[in-house]
C-alpha cells in the first residue's frame, strides 16, 4: 500500500529502514509460525516481527479513540494496535449490546488485514465498567482505600475485568496508584489515599483482579499502574503540574506502588503527565526507560496518556521523537493517529529514531497480544453479558460500600437509627442524585447529576429499609430549599457535583452553601441530624460540626446506596478507616502523615481515624 508520508523508498533504504522484509523463508511462507499457540511467544513473536512492514510496526505502536476513529477503515488501512473509547467517546447506545456491537466491527476490519494482528480495545474502567448503562460501579479508590481490604478490592477488579471483557475490551486504564499529598487535585479520589503503603497493597489486589492467574483466561484483562510516576505529589495540587523534590523522596513516596503491581504481573503502565523537577514525564527517559524498564525489569507495554506528548517542548515531530525515544511503546493519540503515524516514519527515516527502539516497542506489544490469548480469541467474552449489572455483582459492590463508610461523628449513639424512631425525613441536594453519588467516569468523563446509569440512591435505599418494616415508618422526603418538617431523625445528602482530571482542582474545599443551609435546617427542625457526605476529597467541615449528631464519610460510593442505609440502620457495623488526613481549615492543606508514619497536629480527624458502634448492630 502506499505510505501516508511522501518519502522516497530510497531516502527509507538509506536510513536503514526495511519496507518489506522479503527475507522469508519457505518454511516460513507456507506455515506462519506465529499463528501456532502451542509454539513458545517468543518464538511466535520473532516470526511476526519478521514479517511486519514499517507501516505495520508503526501501527501497532498507534492508538486512536472511538470518537475521532473516521473512517472506521483506518483501522484495518493504517495497522493500528489499538483504540480506546476516552472518558467523552461514549457511543450513541452506551448498553452492553451497542458497546459490544461496535468492538466486535473494529475488530473484525483488524482481522482483515494481511497478518491479521487483532487490536487491543481500552477503556478507563477505573471503578466498575463505568461507560456501559447499567453495569455496576464500585466505590472510587478513595473509598476502597478506607476499606483497607485488599481481598475486597481483588474481587471488585475480578467483576469490572468480567463485565469489561463481556462487552469485547480487553484493557483497562486502571489502577491509579497515585499517592495523592494535596486535597485540591482533581484526581485525589483516583488514589487510594496518601500513604504509599496503601497503593502497594491495593494497587497490587486490583491487578490480580484485573488480570487474573492466567491473562490468557476469558474473564481477564490489561491492567494499567497509571500514571508513572509521580502524578499524586503535584504542587499545590495543580493537575498535570510540577513534582518537586529528589529522586530518593520521589522513590519513597510515588514508586512503592508500581514495585507492587509490576510484581502483581501487570503488563501495562501509563506515563503521567506531570513534569518531575522541571522535565515532563512523558520524555523523561531517565526514569521511563532507565528506571522502569531498566531497575525494575518492565518488560510489558508502556503506553502515553491522552495526547500527552503535546505537552513536550518543540513541535509536532519533536514531540513523536523525545515520547518514543523515552521508551514509550504505544502511544495514545486520541485525534492524531495520523499525524503521530506520518511524523514517527519522517523520524525513521532521519535517523532521529532508531529502527531497534521501533522494533523494541512492537515485541513488547505483541507479546502483551500473544499473552492475553488475543490471536485465539480476539473478541473478549461476549457470554458474559448478562453478568453485566448483574445481583452477584452489585452484591459484591455493596459490600464495598459498606465497608467503605467511615463514620466521623456519633454523638450520644445517633447511630444505628433505631427501629422506634419511624419518621424518617431525608434532605440535601445528594439523597436522590445518583450522579453526585458515582462521581466522576461515570458513563461521560466528568460525570453529571441526577440518573446517568442505573441504581440505589440514599432515598430509594431509605425506601426499601423502611418498606421492610411495614406500616410502621414513614419517609419525607424534602426537596432543596424546602423547609424541613419535624420527625424522628433526618438524614442530609450533601456533597461535591460530580468532577474528573483538570476541572476538580479546586483552591477552596469549603462546604457549598446550599448544603450548609440544608444541614443547618434539619438541625432547626429539632430533630437528629445524620449527614451523609459524598466527596472526593476531605471538605472543610466546620461550618456544620456544631449542628450534626452524626457524620459519615461516604466517598464516592457509586451505584449501590443500600451499602450505606445498611450502615445507618445497623445492619453492617462501620469499620472504615480514613486513608487520608482530614484537615480542619483550608490554611492546613496540603497535610499528610509524614514517610515515617508520623500524624501532624491540628488534623480535623486523623489518617486511619474511623469509630463504630459501641452497641451491636441488628
Amino acid at each position: 500500500m502506499k505510505s501516508n508520508v511522501r518519502i522516497g523508498t530510497g531516502v527509507l533504504a538509506a536510513a536503514g529502514v526495511v519496507l518489506m522484509t522479503g527475507h522469508l523463508t519457505n518454511a516460513q511462507r507456507e506455515a506462519p509460525v506465529y499463528k501456532d499457540p502451542k509454539l513458545p511467544i517468543a518464538k511466535r513473536v520473532d516470526d511476526l516481527i519478521g514479517r511486519m512492514t514499517l507501516d505495520e510496526k508503526i501501527g501497532q505502536m498507534t492508538q486512536a479513540d472511538s470518537d475521532s476513529l473516521k473512517p472506521e477503515s483506518d483501522v484495518d488501512t493504517l495497522f493500528l494496535g489499538s483504540v480506546l473509547s476516552g472518558g467523552n467517546s461514549e457511543l450513541p447506545d452506551v448498553s452492553a449490546a451497542g458497546w459490544s456491537a461496535y468492538t466486535e466491527r473494529l475488530q473484525k476490519r483488524a482481522l482483515s488485514t494481511r497478518l491479521g494482528i487483532p487490536i487491543i480495545y481500552g477503556i478507563d474502567a477505573v471503578h466498575g465498567h463505568n461507560n456501559v448503562r447499567g453495569a455496576v460501579l464500585f466505590p472510587h479508590n478513595i473509598g476502597l482505600g478506607a476499606t483497607r481490604n485488599p481481598a475486597l478490592v481483588e474481587e471488585a477488579a475480578r467483576i469490572t475485568a468480567i463485565e469489561v471483557a463481556a462487552t469485547g475490551m480487553h484493557w483497562t486504564f486502571a489502577p491509579c496508584i497515585a499517592v495523592p499529598q494535596d486535597e485540591r487535585w482533581g484526581r485525589h479520589y483516583e488514589g487510594f489515599g496518601e500513604t504509599p503503603e496503601l497503593a502497594e497493597t491495593l494497587g497490587a489486589a486490583a491487578v490480580r483482579g484485573f488480570q487474573g492467574k492466567d491473562l490468557s483466561a476469558p474473564r481477564s484483562i490489561l491492567a494499567t499502574a497509571k500514571h508513572f510516576i509521580g502524578d499524586g505529589g503535584t504542587y499545590n495540587g495543580v493537575d498535570r503540574g510540577e513534582t518537586k523534590g529528589d529522586e530518593a523522596t520521589l522513590k519513597s513516596i510515588h514508586m512503592p506502588g508500581y514495585v507492587a503491581a509490576l510484581k502483581a504481573g501487570a503488563e501495562s503502565v501509563m506515563v503521567s503527565y506531570n513534569s518531575w523537577n522541571g522535565q515532563k514525564m512523558h520524555g523523561n527517559k531517565r526514569l521511563v526507560t532507565d528506571v522502569l524498564k531498566g531497575e525494575l525489569g518492565f518488560k510489558g507495554i508502556i503506553v502515553s496518556d491522552w495526547n500527552g506528548i503535546d505537552e513536550l517542548p518543540g513541535d509536532a515531530l519533536q514531540h513523536i521523537e523525545q515520547g518514543v525515544n523515552a521508551g514509550i511503546d504505544m502511544m495514545m493519540v486520541p485525534d492524531k493517529y495520523r499525524q503521530f503515524i506520518d511524523g514517527l516514519k519522517k523520524n525513521v527515516a532521519d535517523g532521529k529514531v532508531p529502527m531497534s527502539r521501533i522494533d523494541e516497542a512492537v515485541r513488547r506489544i505483541l507479546t502483551v497480544k500473544f499473552k492475553m490469548g488475543l490471536f485465539e480469541r480476539p473478541f473478549g467474552n461476549p457470554g458474559d453479558r448478562a453478568l453485566i449489572g448483574s445481583a452477584e455483582h452489585r452484591k459484591v459492590a455493596r459490600q464495598a460500600v459498606r465497608e467503605s463508610q467511615v463514620l466521623l461523628v456519633n454523638r450520644a449513639n445517633t447511630l444505628p437509627i433505631r427501629p422506634e424512631l419511624t419518621r424518617v425525613v431525608v434532605a440535601g441536594r445528594a439523597a436522590d442524585d445518583l450522579g453526585m453519588q458515582s462521581g466522576g467516569w461515570t458513563i461521560t468523563w466528568q460525570g453529571s447529576s441526577g440518573r446517568p446509569t442505573d441504581g440505589t440512591t440514599v432515598l430509594d435505599a431509605v425506601k426499601r429499609e423502611m418498606t421492610g418494616r411495614g406500616a410502621t415508618g414513614t419517609i419525607t422526603h424534602v426537596k432543596p430549599g424546602d423547609p424541613p418538617p419535624r420527625g424522628d431523625v433526618a438524614i442530609v445528602v450533601i456533597g461535591e457535583p460530580p468532577y474528573a482530571e483538570m476541572k476538580g482542582d479546586r483552591p477552596d474545599l469549603s462546604l457549598d452553601p446550599a448544603d450548609v443551609a440544608a444541614v443547618k435546617a434539619a438541625k432547626s427542625a429539632g430533630m437528629p441530624v445524620v449527614v451523609v457526605l459524598f466527596s472526593g476529597r476531605p471538605l472543610i467541615l466546620e461550618p456544620i460540626l456544631d449542628d450534626v449528631d452524626a457524620l459519615v464519610a461516604a466517598w464516592l460510593p457509586g451505584t449501590e446506596g443500600e451499602g450505606i442505609t445498611d450502615v445507618l440502620f445497623g445492619r453492617y457495623n462501620p469499620t472504615g478507616k480514613l486513608s487520608v488526613t482530614w484537615p480542619r481549615t483550608m490554611s492546613q492543606i496540603p497535610i499528610n502523615v509524614t514517610p515515617k508514619g508520623q500524624k501532624p497536629q491540628g488534623a480535623l480527624f486523623d489518617y486511619g481515624f474511623g469509630l463504630s458502634y459501641a452497641k451491636p448492630v441488628r
